[in-house]
């Protein structure tokens, strides 16, 4: 029931400001540092979206500066893993492993005959299509 109300609530401005506080390179931040970053018309924006955050249980408020407390992934959120401190694509990993077999099987073909050229078409489209899904899915972040 809690996982379905963040899933409503985290969408739009919500998200991006979710989105921002989890990639913040401070621990913290304030409500005029989400303003600038995000453009928002004015602090009380900010303000309204990180206590909705808050109200969701995913950040805290100590003097003044949010805390990311707790990550979700809801909506878009799941197509990225987190690598350190780096959000990626969950299929920049495929994609980068199918394009270095791509590139090793090419390298070592001793032949070309029809097995290996299915092999190089396949290879070659597969690493395509999982390149394309990277770059759709980082268009949709936040």
């Amino acid at each position: 029931m809690e996982s379905e109300k963040v899933a409503s609530e985290l969408k739009g401005n919500t998200l991006r400001v979710y989105w921002y506080v989890m990639n913040a390179k401070e621990q913290t931040v304030g409500v005029r540092e989400v303003q600038r970053a995000l453009n928002f018309s004015s602090p009380t924006l900010a303000l309204y979206h990180l206590d909705k955050l808050k109200d969701l249980g995913l950040v805290s408020k100590d003097t003044g500066e949010y805390r990311l407390i707790k990550e979700v992934k809801v909506d878009v959120l799941k197509q990225f893993l987190r690598l350190g401190r780096v959000f990626v694509p969950r299929f920049a990993l495929y994609a980068a492993l199918f394009t270095v077999l791509f590139v090793y099987y090419v390298l070592i073909i001793p032949d070309l005959n029809l097995f290996t050229f299915f092999g190089i078409i396949f290879g070659g489209l597969g690493s395509a299509i999982f390149w394309f899904e990277t770059w759709k899915a980082w268009k949709q972040q936040p």
